[in-house]
């Protein structure tokens, strides 16, 4: 069972995107929490978003787990047999 790469690269992107989602909040202060913040601005918004770091974190998250889906594929246990077994659909 081989995966065509752009199918690959499609999965990664995506598992990539789900997890910047997850690591967006973390360690972000606003400027409510700080008790800084600019006239006119809302206090929500975040001080200091270090994107560069959580853009890193994101990349290495998704590729762990993109490693252990894949290993996971080809040990067969992500096949589609299998996994609408699991959900109770006849395949």
């Amino acid at each position: 069972m081989a995966i065509q790469i752009s199918t690959a690269i499609a999965i990664y992107f995506v598992i990539w995107w789900v997890a910047l989602f997850l690591t967006l909040p973390f360690g972000v202060r606003s400027q409510h929490e700080d008790g800084v913040g600019v006239p006119g601005s809302d206090p929500g918004a975040p001080i200091l978003t270090r994107m560069g770091g959580k853009l890193i974190w994101t990349t290495i998250i998704s590729a762990i787990i993109y490693g252990i889906a894949m290993v996971a594929y080809h040990a067969g246990y992500l096949s589609i047999e299998r996994l609408s077994k699991l959900m109770g659909m006849p395949f």
